[in-house]
């Protein structure tokens, strides 16, 4: 069985999850001995070197875009050639549909645009997409029973038909000692911050604390600088000299979770949650909404507060920050918790979905 993916992702995310996902799925394919083909040549992703050989180009507008058309192109002639067994394209773009000689299978990651419909840019295609691949795949594989439960309420999707595969996390603790200027006690922020991220609703919870707690700070890790109207509520809250952005890369992201006091992610909806296995790999206590897939993923190994509640953030993070035997217990849980991903058992549970669609 040959497997072929396309460019999307790739030409979509310099960083991110989604193509971290395609990249460990493919690196463990190759040490399970399973063909695949990936034909691309062209892209600024920092994970593509470490399957293939890339040509990186300089970032700006015009070669983004025709990179993008070459990859295309390069994708087209493939699904034309039909030397391939199954096809897995990895974004919604349907533009394969008209041109695939052989079964495919799509992978969703949440129904983030069905759900928040109102945060889209007008402009925005991925939802028309998106149901025109769904509906016409193969197989349709879930990240979460959670998003498979989307999937069937919002495009009455048979349930046989979705595979429920969790995702993993390679990020491990460092034992390099960095040269960065993080405070000794802080409450960790990871990523975006933007929209159904909660972060506003999060800042404001801790922010009595922050006032309280002299030497408690906020350390928000990657997801951009602060903008100007997170830096004008910061002023508001009279917190501006306690919440801290810090860009980042693979080691500073171990090395902040691993020191930082408590993990919290307000988040009001993910398809999975990658973040929470980050930070259990790095012995980080993790604190989450009480939403979504985040309950299925942490389980027992995290506590759980409502992100629409402002009160509630507040009480479940002053009660866990000052509660070492609450925290050492929730470090403990997360080292068990962690064991039961792997991206060995998200390729091999993938390959067995391929086998269905065959």
């Amino acid at each position: 069985m040959k497997v072929l993916f396309d460019y999307q992702i790739f030409s979509m995310q310099k960083y991110g999850g989604i193509s971290r996902y395609y990249i460990e799925l493919m690196q463990e394919y190759k040490k399970l001995g399973q063909e695949f083909e990936l034909p691309m040549y062209f892209s600024n992703n920092m994970y593509l070197s470490d399957i293939k050989n890339i040509y990186k180009y300089k970032d700006c507008r015009v070669l983004n875009k025709l990179s993008k058309v070459i990859s295309k192109i390069t994708s087209k002639n493939h699904l034309s050639e039909g030397e391939y067994d199954i096809f897995h394209p990895t974004y919604y773009d349907p533009y394969f549909i008209s041109l695939a000689k052989k079964p495919y299978v799509i992978t969703v990651y949440d129904l983030i645009h069905e759900k928040f419909e109102n945060m889209d840019n007008p402009k925005d295609l991925t939802l028309q997409w998106k149901k025109e691949s769904i509906l016409g795949a193969s197989r349709v594989l879930a990240i979460s029973e959670n998003t498979k439960k989307d999937i069937i309420d919002f495009y009455g999707i048979d349930k046989h038909k979705i595979d429920v595969i969790y995702l993993a996390s390679s990020l491990k603790k460092t034992q390099t000692l960095l040269k960065i200027n993080i405070p000794g006690k802080y409450l960790l922020f990871v990523g975006n911050r933007g929209k159904y991220k909660n972060f506003n609703k999060f800042i404001e919870a801790v922010a009595p604390l922050l006032k309280e707690d002299k030497e408690l700070y906020v350390v928000c890790a990657g997801g951009g600088m602060f903008n100007d109207e997170e830096v004008s509520e910061f002023h508001h809250l009279k917190i501006n000299n306690k919440v801290i952005f810090i860009d980042i890369n693979n080691k500073i992201l171990a090395y902040l979770y691993q020191n930082a006091l408590l993990f919290v992610f307000p988040s009001l909806y993910e398809g999975f949650g990658i973040p929470i296995l980050e930070a259990m790999n790095c012995d980080c206590p993790v604190a989450l909404s009480a939403t979504s897939s985040l309950l299925e993923i942490g389980g027992a190994a995290a506590i759980y507060f409502n992100p629409e509640s402002i009160e509630s953030i507040y009480i479940v993070i002053k009660d866990t920050i000052y509660n070492k035997e609450k925290l050492n217990k929730l470090m403990e849980l997360g080292k068990n918790r962690r064991n039961k991903f792997s991206w060995k058992s998200t390729a091999e549970k993938t390959l067995e979905s391929y086998r269905k669609a065959l």
